[in-house]
C-alpha cells in the first residue's frame, strides 16, 4: 500500500492572483471629486453664506459693515494718495477703490485658501463630502464679500461718471488728456468684459485654494511664509499707485525701466482684466493671454496635487 500525501510539493507551481490595484491616485478620481463638489452647490453655498452671517451676528446692518469699512478706507487713502501722486481725485478715487475691492478678493482667496482644509477639520473628519466642496466654500465666501464691496464701486461710478465717460489720464493734475500724456479711452461697452475677467479670476482662485490648501495642510509653515509675501505683493502690484505715471510724459517717466518688472507680476494682469473694463481703461490682449496661460498651468498643478494627495488630507488635518 502506498501512502498518499496531501501536501503539495514545494517546487510545484502555485496559482497566484495579482494584488488589486488602487484607483485612488488617478485623474479620474480627481475630476470626479471636483464634479461632485460642483453638484453639491447647496452645501457649499449654504456654508459660505453662513460664514458671512456668523461673522456679523447680532450686528444691526450685518454684512454691510464690509461695504462701509471699504468705503472709508478708499475715501481716506484716495484723498491722501491723490495728492502724493499728483492725480485728480475724480479719476484716482475710482482707480483706488476698484483696486482695493479686487485686492480684497485676491488676498482673501490666498490667505483663507491656505487654511481652507485646516479650518474645516471637523467637517472633513465627520462629513463624507468631496474635498472640492471646501474650496468652493472659500471662493464663494470671498465672492459674497466682493459683491458687498462692489456697492462702493457703483456709488463712486455714479459720482464720477462724467470724468470717466471721456478720455482721461491719471498722469495729469486735472485728469485731461493733453500733450503726450498716456490716456485711457473712457467708459464704453467694454465694461461687460469685466464679467469674463472676474470668472477667470474666480477660476484661478479655485486652483490656488486647492493647491495651497493641500500644501499648507501637510506643511504648516507655508501659511506663515505666504502671509508674509502677501503684503509685499500688495506694494508690488499697481493698486494704490498708477502705472500711467511711468508712461508718456507722466510724473515718473524717468523710472519707466520698472515696467518690464511690473509685467512679470501675474497679479498685475489679473487686476487689469477686471479693473480696466470697469474704469474704461486701456488694456492689451497680452493681459488676457497671460491670465489664460496661468489658469491652464495652475489647474494642471492642482489636478496633480488632487490626484496624488487628495486621500491624505483627512489624515493631515
Amino acid at each position: 500500500m502506498h501512502a498518499t500525501s496531501t501536501v503539495q510539493a514545494a517546487d510545484s507551481p502555485v496559482a497566484t492572483s495579482a494584488p488589486p490595484t488602487s484607483d485612488s491616485k488617478t485623474f479620474s478620481r480627481a475630476f470626479a471629486d471636483i464634479k461632485a463638489g460642483f453638484r453639491a452647490r447647496e452645501l457649499w453655498g449654504h456654508l459660505g453664506w453662513q460664514d458671512i452671517k456668523q461673522r456679523y451676528r447680532r450686528s444691526v446692518i450685518g454684512p454691510f459693515w464690509i461695504t462701509i469699512s471699504q468705503a472709508v478706507i478708499a475715501l481716506g487713502l484716495g484723498l491722501l494718495y491723490s495728492q502724493l501722486f499728483h492725480s485728480p481725485i475724480q479719476v484716482f478715487l475710482p482707480y483706488l477703490s476698484t483696486g482695493f475691492i479686487l485686492w480684497g478678493f485676491i488676498s482673501g482667496c490666498l490667505s483663507e485658501g491656505m487654511e481652507t482644509f485646516i479650518a474645516n477639520e471637523g467637517l472633513i473628519k465627520q462629513l463624507p463630502a468631496p474635498l472640492s466642496v471646501y474650496m468652493l466654500r472659500t471662493v464663494w465666501r470671498q465672492t459674497l464679500l466682493l459683491a458687498h464691496n462692489m456697492i462702493v464701486y457703483v456709488v463712486v461710478l455714479v459720482i464720477f461718471f462724467s470724468a470717466l465717460d471721456n478720455p482721461y489720464s491719471l498722469g495729469s493734475k486735472d485728469g485731461l488728456c493733453t500733450g503726450n500724456l498716456f490716456c485711457h479711452p473712457g467708459l464704453s461697452w467694454n465694461i461687460l468684459l469685466a464679467i469674463p475677467g472676474f470668472l477667470l479670476l474666480a477660476l484661478n482662485a479655485g486652483w490656488v485654494t486647492l493647491l495651497l490648501g493641500i500644501i499648507s495642510t501637510r506643511f504648516r509653515d507655508i501659511p506663515q511664509v505666504i502671509n508674509s509675501l502677501i503684503q509685499l505683493l500688495f506694494y508690488g502690484t499697481p493698486i494704490v499707485w498708477p502705472v500711467d505715471q511711468l508712461l508718456g510724459g507722466g510724473a515718473r517717466e524717468g523710472i519707466s525701466w520698472v515696467l518690464p518688472i511690473i509685467q512679470l507680476n501675474p497679479l498685475y494682469h489679473f487686476m487689469q482684466v477686471v479693473r480696466a473694463p470697469l474704469l474704461g481703461q486701456s488694456f492689451t490682449p497680452g493681459n488676457w493671454i497671460v491670465v489664460a496661460c496661468i489658469t491652464i498651468v495652475g489647474w494642471a498643478l492642482a489636478l496633480v496635487a488632487m490626484r496624488n494627495y487628495r486621500a491624505r488630507v483627512s489624515y493631515w488635518v
